[in-house]
């Protein structure tokens, strides 16, 4: 019966080709008989998403748009890898490459564009790729991969995107663009000149105006020569200048081309069994290189194919783009011109520009840089016209404040008052229709409207509108906002969120995280990345690899970077107390390398000021040397346990507080947790070494041990609260261990053991710790068995060059880890 269907022949299997299937199948799913002719051997994927894809934020696999079960299960015969090489309109046939000649009685050419190369000399030198595809980024991996310095040709989306890419790969990346300013087709001056200062301030050389005259080289690239005689160096040299429509199958076979080929209001080229759709077509004078117009044409090629014919009419364009992880908008003439009103908003310290552009009443352009939430709403307005002169005076700030509601009107009035057929996913093309149809239809989370409409399930900077479309259409039924705070403004997770989802998705790396939960910041920024890093190390310790570049500073030197530049270093002490041969080193370090002080902290250890960049490698190789270890002066971790001298010497001493804590300190050193944490022992209620005020305190007294938690000495005073009282030393170090793993688990990252305990409630934390022996005794063997991995000296590690386990205090730790 299949042999009976007209048999409809694609050529291209990229998103314009196999979008419009999607439309037909949609339509009547049993019509045609279905080959899909595909130059690359993969299956259907997102260009958009190779941007991402290089910059190590996605793999292949969370790109792909249609995977292998998609062709199977809806009778679509794939010939990948094999591309159409001829086209006999007189007998209805294409032939690929390899010789197969099929039969068709629609055809439809995707072809899509190619990248323009500049034909400058040099131009076909190794090393010389463009950004159009998995091949390019597979080159651009590789070259990544040896190091070196790459020169990325073009200062548009395509280009900022593959320097950010590569940038974030390790290369030292410079981007020459010809004109005056960045993205000139899509941003403004102003626009552009911000993008610029921001994407330098990352570590990007951007020179604009810069005319290349060629690549020179040795068989291989060696760098860029400008036209004014400057030469950049470089392995690496990426086209990013643009793309032209691919009409060679069309031209040769004899079909209307002029920049693209010629169809009409349906698609239909000039020989009626003959469609084209996407970047490879002309239509009424104009190509469109944007993905809108796509899913627009795919929608009235599959009318015109199955349905009634609606007849596509041109597209209004807006583009709506996340350059580098900035977001940027504009739409329509943002050039201005005679009669055109500017208004102008601009916010340096927040980094948001804002400009609309009015003629005759009627909003004709719009460019939005670093807050672009009313970008669709701006569109709409273009779109239809409308008269805006009777909210001219708030139309800069938003459509909440258009509408009368100021800075505190619900969020989810703008959404709400965007028409039916407003863009809400411009990845993926989906309207606002579709999504209220989606949940009217019973997708009634988040998930279930990706599920149902791919909206937010690419990039995923439209997820607050989803959410926004899910509570205005479910009104009651809706949960509404959570009252814990997201993790970020890239997420509209929450941390208890992301910490559950690592656990029952088991994901195990920072971009997997980012990916699975819809991260809409491709590679995040400085909150969510060290919140990643440190929960994805509490989850799964011994496999998570610390990501070093997401945590801060002083982290990642492995000492406190001082107001001058400088660095302190501080070496720990067990317990507050030190040796001749420690002291003696740390003199030898102090005069060897200059530093300007020695100072005794509070934390009753010996912090050695003054210490330059380049000599921490030296400072570490000599302490660690001496035996000494990192303090952690400078991270979430674990920082000090403070003691006094106890019943060893004190007479109001009622049990060794010193021995007490040295044990404690070598249990519980090197164990990252959500912020700071400090311990104390005091060996008698005179509290001597402050154990109230303390993250986890200890005052000894004759019967036993009184564990308190949750104090806190700093900005805002709090005094612990009293948990329990144990009889012997190494309860008090289980209740210990139980509580860091405790708060480990489940803080958020960046709080303090007192917000959290204030939080969670003192009763509930007895419940887990104190009541229940068995959950008990299941943290502190986790945090033990954590421990085993982490009591990694990092000054050691840094200082070898690889990673190897702490020697001194071993004999120490390990019965304890093993017990």
């Amino acid at each position: 019966m299949s042999e009976m269907k007209p048999h409809l022949i694609v050529v291209g299997n990229g998103m314009a080709g196999c979008r419009a299937i999607e439309e037909i199948l949609a339509r009547d799913a049993t019509r045609y008989r279905i080959t899909v002719f595909g130059a690359e051997p993969r299956v259907n994927y997102n260009r958009i998403m190779l941007s991402p894809l290089l910059a190590g934020d996605k793999t292949f696999e969370d790109i792909v748009i249609n995977d292998a079960a998609w062709y199977a299960d809806n009778a679509i015969d794939l010939v990948a890898g094999d591309a159409v090489v001829a086209i006999d309109r007189a007998a209805r046939t294409v032939t690929a490459r390899s010789g197969r000649v099929e039969t068709y009685d629609k055809l439809l050419l995707a072809t899509g564009s190619d990248p323009f190369i500049i034909p400058v000399p040099g131009h076909d030198l190794s090393g010389v790729v463009t950004f159009r595809d998995m091949d390019d980024i597979g080159a651009m991996l590789r070259a990544a991969a040896a190091g070196g310095d790459a020169v990325v040709i073009g200062g548009g989306l395509l280009g900022l995107e593959a320097a950010h890419g590569l940038s974030l790969r390790g290369m030292k990346v410079t981007v020459l663009h010809i004109m005056p300013t960045l993205m000139e087709r899509q941003l403004d001056e102003a626009a552009a000149w911000l993008l610029k200062e921001e994407l330098e301030r990352r570590g990007q050389t951007i020179l604009t105006g810069a005319d290349t005259a060629e690549i020179y080289g040795q068989g291989k690239v060696e760098g860029v020569r400008l036209k004014d005689g400057r030469a950049i160096p470089a392995s690496l040299v990426v086209m990013a200048v643009g793309i032209r429509p691919n009409v060679k199958l069309a031209r040769e076979a004899g079909l209307a081309i002029g920049r693209g080929i010629h169809v009409d209001d349906h698609l239909v080229t000039s020989d009626a069994d003959v469609l084209a759709v996407g970047e490879c077509v002309e239509h009424n004078g104009l190509i469109y290189g944007l993905v809108a117009p796509l899913w627009e044409m795919c929608r009235s090629l599959a009318d015109g194919l199955v349905a009634t014919p609606s007849g596509y009419t041109g597209s209004v364009t807006s583009t709506k783009l996340k350059v580098s992880g900035i977001d940027v908008f504009s739409a329509g003439n943002f050039a201005g011109g005679e009669g055109c009103e500017d208004i102008v908003m601009r916010d340096a310290a927040r980094g948001v520009y804002k400009r609309v552009i009015v003629k005759n009443d009627r909003l004709v352009g719009a460019v939005l840089y670093g807050d672009t939430q009313d970008g669709n709403w701006y569109f709409d307005l273009l779109k239809k016209q409308d008269d805006v002169s009777e909210i001219r005076d708030a139309l800069i700030f938003g459509q909440a404040f258009a509408a009368g509601g100021g800075a505190d009107a619900n969020p989810n009035a703008a959404v709400a008052a965007l028409s039916l057929d407003a863009e809400i996913c411009g990845c993926n093309g989906v309207s606002k229709g579709k999504v209220v149809a989606a949940i009217e239809g019973g997708a009634c989370t988040l998930d279930a409207v990706r599920a149902c409409t791919k909206a937010s399930a690419s990039c995923g900077s439209c997820t607050g509108l989803v959410e926004g479309l899910l509570a205005v259409t479910l009104g009651d039924a809706f949960e509404g906002e959570r009252a814990a705070p997201a993790v970020c403004k890239c997420t509209s997770f929450t941390h208890e969120d992301v910490r559950r989802l690592i656990l029952e998705k088991q994901l195990k790396a920072i971009p997997q995280v980012m990916q699975e939960l819809h991260w809409t910041t491709p590679d995040g920024c400085s909150s969510c990345r060290p919140a990643l890093n440190y929960y994805l190390l509490c989850a799964w310790p011994g496999e998570f690899v610390d990501d070093n570049q997401s945590r801060f500073v002083n982290e990642r030197m492995h000492a406190n970077i001082q107001k001058d530049g400088t660095y302190s270093v501080v070496p720990r002490m067990w317990g507050g107390v030190t040796t001749p041969q420690e002291l003696r080193a740390i003199a030898d370090v102090a005069e060897k390398y200059q530093a300007r002080m020695v100072k005794v902290t509070g934390g009753q250890r010996l912090d050695i000021f003054g210490i330059k960049k380049e000599d921490l490698p030296a400072v570490w190789a000599d302490l660690n040397a001496a035996g000494m270890v990192s303090g952690h002066a400078y991270a979430k971790a674990l920082r000090t346990v403070k003691t006094c001298v106890g019943s060893e010497w004190c007479r109001f001493g009622t049990q060794d507080s010193t021995g007490l804590g040295i044990k404690t300190e070598q249990m519980t050193w090197g164990s990252f947790m959500p912020h700071k944490f400090k311990i104390a022992v005091s060996g008698c209620p005179r509290n001597c070494a402050e154990a109230t005020i303390k993250d986890f305190g200890v005052i000894c007294v004759d019967s036993g041990f009184e564990l308190s938690i949750g104090g806190n000495g700093g900005i805002k005073l709090r005094g612990t609260d009293f948990l329990c009282k144990v009889a012997t030393e190494q309860e008090a170090l289980d209740y210990c261990a139980a509580f860091i793993q405790l708060y480990r688990e489940e803080a958020r990252y960046l709080d303090r053991t007192a917000p959290w305990v204030e939080r969670v409630g003192l009763d509930y934390i007895k419940q887990r710790i104190v009541e229940d022996a068995a959950g008990r005794e299941a943290l502190r063997a986790r945090f033990l068995y954590s421990q085993s991995f982490m009591q990694d000296d990092p000054w050691a590690k840094r200082a070898a060059g690889e990673d190897w386990k702490l020697h001194r205090h071993l004999a120490e730790i390990r019965p304890l880890v093993a017990a």
